[in-house]
Formats: structure tokens, sequence, C-alpha cells
């Protein structure tokens, strides 16, 4: 068996958040990023949510994070990704470099 996933995710960074030019608070991150969760879970697109919310350039292409495998990404991201089953959604997660909903779709 493989060790490699694939995921998408959203991202929101807040001023202070690790290479961040995100002008928001870290408060209106947290806000924002559980407001969108509630979206997706009441059957938003997720892909849609990353295009039109993510600060992360893997935004423009609805999230998708392409494979990785374990240790690739930040140990709280790393974490959260292989604790979710295919095509399951994570509540948020937060990284050094902001607030993440991640996705995993492999």
């Amino acid at each position: 068996m493989s060790d490699q996933v694939r995921a998408s995710h959203i991202l929101l960074m807040y001023e202070g958040s690790s290479r961040s030019t995100a002008t928001r608070s870290q408060e209106e991150a947290i806000e924002q990023i559980a407001a969108i969760k509630a979206e997706i879970d009441g059957g938003a697109d997720f892909a849609a949510a990353a295009t039109e919310h993510s600060d992360c350039p893997s935004g423009s292409s609805g999230g998708d994070l392409g494979e990785f495998g374990r240790g690739m990404m930040v140990p709280e991201f790393d974490e959260a990704v292989y604790d979710l089953d295919v095509g399951a959604t994570s509540g948020v997660v937060e990284t050094p470099f902001g607030y993440h909903l991640i996705q995993r779709t492999g």
C-alpha cells in the first residue's frame, strides 16, 4: 500500500501568520474559515469554495495539492490529512500558515 495521499485545502492566512500578506486578524480568519466550513457541510462545493476563498496559490485549481507523502507537509496538516478517509473534509486545522480546511481526495 502506498503512503501517498492526495488532498485539496482552503487556507485563510491572517496578519502575522507565516509567509502571510493578509491584513485580516486571527479572529477574523477563524470566523471566516468556520463560515466556509458550515457552507461545505451544508453542501457547497469544496473546490469552488477554495477557488473563491483560499489564500494559497492552489486555490486557483480548486485547492488541489496533488499527491504527497508523510512528512512533506507541516506536522499539523500531515496528521489531519492522514486521519481523514478519502472524500472526507477536516474540521479547522491550524498551522503556522493560518487556518485550513482539508479534503482528502485520494
